[in-house]
């Protein structure tokens, strides 16, 4: 196996915490020596320990003189967890071969130069794009200030979402609702808008049988606090931590009694909330990657404000007809990244041109 090989092997292991790490970057790790694998890691649920730090104790003596594999620049400052550079060079490592620099101001150079300084040697941007794009919810949240946004739609062979306004209609099969979840257990939160809460009284969990607990932070879009308070996320919002964006004025419910968290934001148009604001009061509170399942109003909102970042769409064979509701939504500025099917549906990921840039 060569660097290439390793590295893939890194970046396998960081996606296996995707979701789940709070705040911090999904990281790979995998120490090499003589050409055996002596130390693998992945970021810790809760994002400690660091995936190094994991690496490091699976190998123990046997990291002195190893080669560690990254997927991200290695930490140089003290938070939670002391310096993962640091703990490199103290335990041996001659060489460190990153993908990409960390975004983080605290780091940005700072673990590779400490490294540097240690006697180790640093090679940097090996499979870069690949790894800016498994942690491109980190790079969002550092860079831009709020999640990276993957909006994904289910669509009838005609275009539309639901066989008539307001009524709940199941369009895709196992395999593909099988592949919802698991995107649901890569994100960090999930968004509907109110209209969905009210239509469907969805629950919004992961239910792949083991990933049960990697179920994501609900968020609903209400600005004008209309959520029932007999919905099923209300009921579950003491263990859940259900988010709410408002109005700044909105009111006429003790939804907050429920356990239910209130981000009051400016009104983009009455009723209708700035989602720019929304995001960045997401960002702050250290989410990463956002999955935005509905409805067609708020995927449209999303789409004209230019916040989504990818679209997942999945296509299915059943026509509902001129009574359904359809979605038009402009792909300009998107490339198809991806497509297969999964039963008798299909999926398309689109991926904006500017993800993964700078």
């Amino acid at each position: 196996m060569n660097d290439l090989d390793h590295m893939r092997h890194a970046l396998a292991l960081g996606r296996r915490s995707m979701g789940v790490t709070g705040a911090n970057p999904a990281v790979g790790c995998v120490l090499v020596k003589d050409n055996h694998v002596v130390g693998v890691g992945w970021t810790a649920e809760g994002g400690a320990p660091h995936a190094e730090t994991r690496a490091l104790a699976m190998a123990r003596d046997l990291a002195r003189g190893a080669t560690a594999y990254v997927t991200l620049e290695p930490c140089s400052h003290h938070g939670r967890t002391p310096p993962c550079a640091e703990a490199l060079a103290k335990a041996g490592i001659v060489r460190v071969i990153s993908a990409t620099e960390d975004p983080d101001p605290r780091v940005c150079g700072n673990g590779h130069t400490l490294l540097c300084r240690a006697g180790v040697k640093v090679q940097a941007g090996l499979l870069e794009q690949e790894a800016r794009l498994d942690m491109a919810g980190f790079f969002s949240r550092i860079r831009r200030g709020r999640p990276y946004v993957v909006l994904k739609l289910a669509l009838s062979a005609d275009g539309m979402i639901a066989e008539a306004k307001g009524m709940r209609t199941a369009i895709t099969g196992e395999e593909a609702n099988a592949r919802t979840h698991l995107m649901r257990a890569q994100a960090d939160a999930i968004m509907v808008g109110v209209g969905t809460v009210r239509t469907d009284d969805p629950v919004l969990t992961c239910r792949l049988p083991g990933l049960e607990h990697r179920s994501p932070q609900p968020i609903i879009v209400d600005g004008r606090l209309a959520t029932p308070l007999t919905a099923r996320l209300v009921a579950e919002a003491h263990h859940r931590g259900l988010i709410i964006l408002t109005g700044p004025t909105a009111e006429g419910t003790n939804i907050e009694s429920y356990g239910a968290l209130l981000l009051r934001c400016r009104e983009a148009a009455p009723g209708r909330i700035d989602l720019v604001q929304g995001l960045e009061q997401l960002g702050r509170r250290g989410i990463n990657r956002l999955l935005v399942e509905g409805g067609a109003d708020l995927a449209r909102q999303f789409v004209e404000a230019a916040l989504v970042d990818e679209l997942a769409v999945f296509t299915s064979a059943k026509v509902l007809g001129q009574a359904g509701v359809k979605v038009d939504l402009a792909l300009t500025g998107f490339e198809e990244t991806s497509t297969e099917k999964l039963g008798q549906d299909r999926l398309a990921h689109y991926r904006n041109r500017d993800v993964g840039k700078g």
